[in-house]
C-alpha cells in the first residue's frame, strides 16, 4: 500500500517510523524542508516534499493527516485535488465531532481516528516505531462512512501493532474529556498552584523533593501548551461538565477534611482504590 501522511511530528513521524518498518511505502508532506531532510534522515520515508500537490504523482491508496486539529479540515479541502478517486483519508485528531461529519461530507472514503499515544515532546526527533504498539487507536465511522475505508484503516492500525476501537464521534469526545482533556486542566492547575508558593525557599524545597508521586500528576499539564487549548476550544461542553463535576469532588474531600470527617475521606479513597483498578491500564 502507498501511504501519505501529511505532518510529520511526533504522531505524523512515529506512524511514518512503523508503517516503513512494516515495509509499506510511504510519502512525507510537511511544510518544513527541515523537517523533510530528518524524515528521510531516519528512514522514516522513501519520498518528502513540502507542496500537496506533489501527491499527484505518488498516486497514495491512504492519506493520514497528522496537522493540529484545526488544521485537519482546511488540509482535506487542499488535498481533495490532488487525490485519486476513492484514496482513504483518515487524520489523529483528539477531537471527533467537529472533524468527522463535515470531512466526510466532502470526501465519503474519510474515516476518523484518534491514536491513545503521545509525549511531552513533539516533532520528528521524538517520533517512535513502537509508539503506538498495545495502545489503543480509536475510529469513529459515520452512517455514511464506507466500509472498505474502515477496514483499510483497521488493517493499518494492526500494522503498528495497536488495538482498533470503534465508537461515534461524540461517545468519544464525552470519554476523552474524561481521561485525557480533563487530566490536563488538572495537572496544569496543579503546576501553576505550586508554582505560587509565596516563599522561596519552600519552592525550592519542592522543586527538590518532587518525586514519582508528583512526576506522575503533573506530566500532562507541561505538555503542548497548543494541544490544551484545542482540547478546550473544541471539546467545551465535554471538558467544562468533566470539571465541573472534578470541582464537586474536590469540594467534598475540602469539606471533610476541615471537618475532620476522617471515615468519609478513607471511604471516599477506598473507593478510589477500587476503581482505580478498573482501568486496563492500571492492571497488572
Amino acid at each position: 500500500m502507498r501511504i501519505a501522511i501529511v505532518g510529520l511530528g511526533l504522531i505524523g513521524g512515529s506512524l511514518a517510523l512503523k508503517l516503513t518498518e512494516q515495509g509499506y511505502t510511504v510519502f512525507g508532506l510537511s511544510r518544513s524542508p527541515l523537517t523533510c531532510e530528518q524524515a528521510l534522515a531516519r528512514g522514516a520515508v522513501q519520498e518528502c516534499g513540502t507542496e500537496l500537490a506533489q501527491l499527484q504523482a505518488f498516486h497514495p491508496q491512504l492519506v493520514l493527516i497528522c496537522t493540529p486539529l484545526e488544521q485537519v479540515l482546511p488540509t482535506l479541502t487542499a488535498l481533495l485535488p490532488h487525490l485519486p478517486a476513492a484514496t482513504v483519508v483518515s487524520d489523529v485528531g483528539s477531537i471527533k465531532q467537529p472533524i468527522v461529519e463535515p470531512a466526510t461530507q466532502q470526501w465519503p472514503w474519510f474515516v476518523g481516528g484518534h491514536p491513545m499515544a503521545g509525549k511531552t515532546t513533539q516533532g520528528i526527533q521524538a517520533a517512535e516505531a513502537d509508539l503506538f504498539v498495545g495502545r489503543p487507536y480509536v475510529l469513529t465511522p459515520i452512517a455514511e462512512t464506507r466500509p472498505q475505508a474502515l477496514e483499510t484503516l483497521q488493517s493499518l492500525i494492526a500494522a503498528v501493532g495497536a488495538e482498533s476501537v470503534l465508537t461515534d464521534p461524540a461517545r468519544h469526545d464525552r470519554a476523552v474529556a474524561w481521561i485525557s482533556h480533563l487530566p490536563v486542566m488538572i495537572s496544569a492547575s496543579l503546576i501553576a498552584s505550586v508554582s505560587q508558593e509565596v516563599d522561596p525557599l519552600i519552592l525550592e524545597l519542592a522543586h527538590t523533593l518532587a518525586s514519582s508521586g508528583f512526576r506522575d500528576t503533573s506530566r500532562v499539564g507541561g505538555g503542548i501548551p497548543q494541544l490544551g487549548v484545542e482540547m478546550a476550544r473544541h471539546n467545551r461542553e465535554a471538558v467544562l461538565a468533566s470539571l465541573r463535576s472534578y470541582q464537586q469532588h474536590l469540594q467534598q474531600i475540602e469539606t471533610w477534611i476541615e471537618k475532620r470527617n476522617w471515615d468519609k475521606l478513607s471511604q471516599f479513597l477506598e473507593q478510589t482504590q477500587r476503581d482505580w483498578r478498573q482501568f486496563p491500564v492500571n492492571q497488572p
